[in-house]
């Protein structure tokens, strides 16, 4: 919180020639927040990896500084000097920053055992999957933003359900394929020196691509289609260890993905989105004035920032369309170089790290599977958002993990944060107590647990 101070410091002193006596105010705010988080942590989840919340609070902090900036940028030269510290998308950030924790302190409070969760995991299927679909099936009006059919707006309130569609999918792809990894494992034949599955185990993996194509030709948006279709895979991989699964998952991904584009040249329809997306990513200097003025200022900003960036407050990120949503990175990277950018990648990649050592520390299967899939998701997310804004991969409609403005995205990944620390504090419980008599994790004996299913590791 002392760098989010001295970020503020910093912007306010290239915005408006001074600092005032107010800077240090939303990181003092942000610092009662996260206090408050971590002894929540210290009660709940004692043994929960200590490097998660520091790590997201930076993040968080940082895109509550940025999006206040932008307020300053908004605002009239006159207006600048008094513009209140909780006004504008900064202070709304704020807001949905203390929400979201508040939810993810809850949920650590009412999930003592993440095992427990796997008993509502169909339900949670069903729901992640209706939660999916719906933004497809509403009228455009209400669905749609910016060629994307991914929100839900109901008067001047809008959330998008894919954010929060990921966590209820994931327990459910978790807890089916520990029960049918033994059999998702099999193999037919050897080609090229890889096992490959049995024909008649591809049911499920289809199911999932199915949907994913349907996501990238209703809803119009390949990050969310890659987003699904990833998540599962690489689950399904960690179930399994085969890397046939994973060849197989994205040669079907590519496949439908350019199906798609095919067909939105030869006869448009649901599919001319995604085609014209295509477009502007293989060629976005083509049309730097209408169809790919995003892209372009967004590639603009980051070559503008070079290595070190203009500095906190010495860009112009409001050249940037959408820049508190889907082009933050491009926004901040302005201001921040390439160092900078780099950075918050490294915060990023800690993250994901991390939950991945939960998720080989703990010690049921379903308990891998979900820190695994979840740490993966996260990681899928940011290249997603950082691929398009780069050029690498057409531009989606992903909002950066913890950065970008919205309460959907936030409250999503802050639970996401909230179960990698539970599943954290299972994996890093101590095994044996005084006296080496064996301790069970806490919520009873794991093969006992509501049916959860669970793994006895021997020693």
């Amino acid at each position: 919180m002392v760098l989010v101070a001295a970020y503020g410091a910093m912007v306010e002193a290239n915005v408006l020639d001074t600092v005032t006596p107010t800077f240090w105010v939303p990181a003092a705010a942000l610092s009662a927040v996260f206090l408050g988080m971590h002894l929540v942590i210290r009660f709940l989840a004692p043994f929960a990896d200590p490097a998660l919340l520091p790590a997201v609070a930076l993040l968080n902090g940082l895109g509550v500084g940025f999006l206040h900036r932008l307020d300053l940028a908004k605002a009239t030269p006159a207006e600048r000097a008094e513009l209140a510290t909780f006004a504008g998308i900064g202070g709304r950030q704020l807001a949905w920053t203390l929400v979201s924790v508040i939810l993810a302190a809850g949920l650590l409070a009412l999930m003592r055992d993440h095992r427990s969760v796997s008993r509502y995991s169909y339900t949670l299927g069903l729901a992640g999957i209706v939660l999916v679909m719906l933004p497809a099936v509403l009228p455009a009006s209400i669905s749609e933003i910016n060629g994307a059919k991914l929100w839900v707006r109901v008067g001047g309130f809008s959330i998008q359900p894919g954010e929060f569609a990921k966590l209820a999918l994931l327990v459910f792809f978790a807890y089916y394929l520990v029960r049918k990894r033994e059999v998702l494992s099999l193999a037919s034949h050897r080609f090229l020196g890889i096992d490959f599955p049995r024909g008649r185990d591809l049911g499920p993996v289809l199911v999932v691509w199915a949907i994913s194509l349907l996501v990238l030709v209703f809803e119009k948006d390949l990050g969310t289609s890659l987003l699904y279709f990833g998540m599962f895979v690489v689950t399904l991989y960690i179930a399994t260890e085969r890397v046939s699964w994973l060849l197989i998952g994205l040669v079907l991904f590519f496949g439908g993905a350019y199906l798609a584009y095919v067909l939105g040249e030869a006869i448009g329809g649901p599919f001319a989105n995604f085609y014209l997306r295509a477009e502007i990513w293989l060629d976005p200097f083509g049309d730097p004035y209408d169809k790919g003025y995003q892209l372009v200022q967004g590639l603009l900003a980051l070559g503008t920032g070079g290595l070190f960036g203009a500095g906190p407050g010495g860009g112009q990120p409001l050249l940037l369309p959408e820049v508190q949503n889907d082009f933050i990175f491009a926004g901040i990277g302005e201001e921040i170089g390439l160092f900078g950018l780099s950075a918050l990648l490294v915060i990023y990649l800690l993250i994901v790290e991390r939950g991945l050592r939960a998720a080989l520390a703990v010690r049921d299967s379903f308990g891998k599977l979900l820190a695994g899939g979840l740490a993966f998701t996260l990681a899928l997310q940011v290249f997603v958002i950082v691929g398009g804004i780069s050029g690498l991969i057409p531009l989606t409609g992903q909002t950066t993990p913890f950065l970008s403005a919205g309460g959907s995205s936030l409250m999503a990944n802050w639970l996401l944060i909230a179960v990698l620390l539970r599943v954290s504090d299972a994996g890093r419980r101590p095994v044996t107590g005084v006296g080496g008599k064996v301790a069970r994790p806490a919520g009873g004996p794991p093969e006992q647990l509501h049916g959860a299913p669970t793994e006895v590791i021997r020693p």
